[in-house]
């Protein structure tokens, strides 16, 4: 724990909140363009979905590592190389020739973005104690929950603006403005010596999440042998069981098994990954429902407004709510989040998506930021990296697998089916949370 003055702190955090704005726009904003995207640049169609699923992925598969590199290195430095990474990523983007060097520049941004989240989560948990986290907590899911909420609109008045080129650069300069709120500020590096650095588990843990999100991103497409995916399991299965050797025989695995061992905090993280993936496939689906159905544009804004606002307002009702019913809270709405999921298999009726929107938003807005507080209250401070990340890591991997999952249904069967598959994963958060923590 680092003692800093208040002011210090309150840069901190402010830094932090700063990048965090830049997380939901990097990825709502490139769902958004991959239509002008493809159409105005060369390169297959098929490589559209991966601004988003690339991102996501290596976010994912990039936690673990970066989560140990900030606990080893100044917190602060290592936060704002992440975010000067993410800048220029962002720029380059705009002069990409074709879609392939774009998705390979949203690939080095989502490493980009794990170092931001490790390193920010680090910081935070390095020098805020214990009993103040549920507010700064309050604080970091009232500005990812305005982001989400504006997101899809900032990147569609963007595209307005100066065309698709904007919704990435923005954001870079976003992030160039949460590396410069650290210019002065403390290294926070652990005085005490860290053992020695687990990279086999962490590389290891990365490649199946890598390869599990490549085999169902290609699995997605047309064309694409059989062979292919098939191939990418079988190196994530064995990559996976290498994986659990290496963990067992590590002096300090890079998976933190202690963490692990704390129901709250595996169930927390398997909820938090629950919301953003009926969030991200919601953002999806419900478009789609709503053109079908023919509904207007004023209509479908009212629908994105009902699903994303709450998000805006309620995180910090719902620190306060969490103080006494956290459990209940976030179990109560991962089941509204599946009956709602359910209702819309039997009926997509204009005033029934209305409703949903609402019940999901609502759901999610009440929730913003409660997993995160009730989780990271369990890790220590000289291991705020390696615990962050491990929780961001359940999170951004079962959001990317909601997500690769539900496109493939809904590429199959149609929109509605893959908001079931969101709908099932919350059941099974619901279940989790439920069972292992206590009330």
């Amino acid at each position: 724990m680092f003692v800093l003055s208040s002011g210090q702190r309150r840069r901190v955090l402010l830094a932090v909140l700063i990048s965090h704005v830049v997380f939901p726009l990097a990825i709502t904003g490139a769902t958004a363009v991959v239509p002008a995207v493809t159409a105005g640049l060369p390169g297959a169609d098929a490589l559209g979905p991966w601004l988003a699923l690339a991102y996501n992925g290596l976010f994912a598969a990039a936690l673990l590592l970066a989560g140990a590199g900030a606990d080893r290195t100044s917190r602060t430095r290592f936060f704002a190389a992440g975010n000067l990474l993410v800048a220029v990523t962002g720029v380059a983007s705009a002069f990409a020739p074709d879609l392939l060097s774009l998705v390979v520049l949203r690939t080095v941004a989502g490493a980009g973005a794990a170092m931001c989240a490790a390193g920010g989560s680090a910081m935070i948990l390095a020098v805020y104690p214990p009993e103040e986290r549920r507010q700064v907590f309050g604080y970091t899911g009232a500005v990812l929950g305005t982001s989400l909420a504006l997101g899809p609109v900032v990147a569609q008045g963007l595209m307005a603006v100066g065309g698709w080129e904007l919704v990435f650069v923005v954001p870079g300069v976003v992030a160039a403005l949460a590396a410069v709120g650290t210019v002065g500020l403390p290294g926070l590096r652990s005085p005490e010596p860290q053992g020695r650095f687990d990279l086999a588990g962490a590389v290891l843990f990365g490649v199946v999440v890598a390869a599990v999100v490549t085999a169902l991103g290609i699995g997605l497409g047309p064309g694409v042998a059989w062979w292919a995916p098939v191939g990418l399991v079988v190196v994530a299965a064995v990559c996976g069981v290498v994986l659990v050797r290496v963990e067992r025989r590590a002096d300090e695995p890079a998976i933190p098994m202690d963490l692990l061992r704390i129901p709250a905090y595996r169930a927390y993280g398997v909820a938090t990954g629950a919301f953003m993936g009926v969030l991200v496939v919601g953002l999806t689906v419900l478009p789609q429902l709503a053109d079908a159905r023919g509904m207007g544009p004023g209509q479908a804004a009212v629908m994105l407004s009902l699903l994303t606002v709450p998000s805006t307002l309620l995180p910090l009702v719902a620190a306060r709510l969490a103080r006494r019913w956290a459990r209940q809270l976030v179990t109560a709405a991962l089941f509204a989040c599946a009956v709602t999921a359910a209702v819309l298999q039997l009926t997509d009726h204009p005033a029934a998506l209305l409703a949903a929107a609402a019940a999901i938003g609502l759901c999610l807005g009440l929730t913003e930021g409660v997993p995160d507080g009730q989780a990271l209250k369990h890790v220590p401070s000289h291991r705020g990296g390696a615990g962050a990340a491990l929780f961001s890591t359940t999170r951004m991997s079962l959001e990317t697998f909601t997500l690769a999952a539900a496109t493939g249904v809904m590429a199959a069967l149609g929109p509605a089916p893959g908001l079931a598959v969101a709908g099932a994963v919350c059941l099974t958060a619901a279940l989790i949370v439920r069972n292992a923590v206590r009330a």
